[in-house]
């Protein structure tokens, strides 16, 4: 059974972003469990996989604070934990990803693939461009009252 939303859906505001992102994250949290990782640790190893030149370790802890707005010291700690997991590896003065690690984010997105694809399967494309042009939106606007706020 496919659910869409109706035309006389509630309005998009702050505590409906919020419940689509813990209902999809609490989805990823599951198969992340499987593998013996946190949500922190995945978005710190995507970081260091995805990144187009090797990172020092104060690099990826400022790029995963810039993404996921957690406190530095927490994320150095799950840095730690990943070099300890030998996700990651120390080389010279930066981070890289090991096989495993990459290995690791290989099988969750092949793990959470299916998932993904009902969750987002059959949402019309102009509603899918709609909504992100409203979360860049409003993802550019609270980045810029945090700054604010952290001044």
């Amino acid at each position: 059974m496919t659910t869409t939303a109706s035309t006389s859906a509630p309005l998009a505001d702050a505590r409906a972003l919020g419940l689509a992102h813990y209902a999809a994250r609490g989805v990823l949290e599951q198969a992340l469990a499987r593998h013996g990782i946190t949500f922190e640790q995945q978005i710190a190893v995507r970081a260091a996989v995805t990144a187009d030149t090797p990172q020092t370790p104060d690099d990826l802890v400022a790029q995963v604070q810039g993404s996921i707005k957690a406190d530095p010291a927490h994320i150095r700690v799950t840095v730690d934990e990943l070099l300890a997991k030998q996700l990651l590896v120390t080389d010279g003065a930066h981070l890289r990803p090991t096989d495993a690690g990459r290995e690791l984010l290989d099988a969750v997105g092949a793990q959470t693939a299916p998932l993904t694809a009902r969750i987002w399967g059959g949402i019309p494309a102009e509603d899918l461009a709609a909504a992100g042009r409203v979360l860049a939106l409003v993802t550019e606007r609270a980045n810029a009252e945090l700054a604010a706020l952290t001044a």
